[in-house]
C-alpha cells in the first residue's frame, strides 16, 4: 500500500512541477526542493506527518538557497 501511496504521490508531484514552465527559476527550485524533501522525510521517517513536513521545510530551503 505504501509502495503505490509513494508512486501517486511522486506521479502528481512531477505533473505539478512540469506545469511550473512559467515560474522564475529560484521559485522552480524552491517548489522541487520542497517536494522532494518531503518524499524524502516521508521516507525517512517511515510515514511521520512531522518528517514529511520537516523534509518539505528542509528542501524548500535548500531549493531556494541553490538556485539564487
Amino acid at each position: 500500500m505504501k509502495t503505490k501511496l509513494f508512486a501517486a504521490t511522486l506521479a502528481v508531484s512531477l505533473a505539478t512541477l512540469a506545469g511550473c514552465a512559467s515560474m522564475d527559476r529560484n521559485t522552480a527550485g524552491t517548489v522541487g526542493g520542497a517536494a522532494l524533501g518531503g518524499v524524502a522525510g516521508n521516507a525517512v521517517t517511515g510515514g511521520s506527518a512531522l518528517g514529511t513536513l520537516g523534509g518539505a521545510a528542509a528542501g524548500a530551503y535548500i531549493g531556494n538557497k541553490a538556485t539564487k
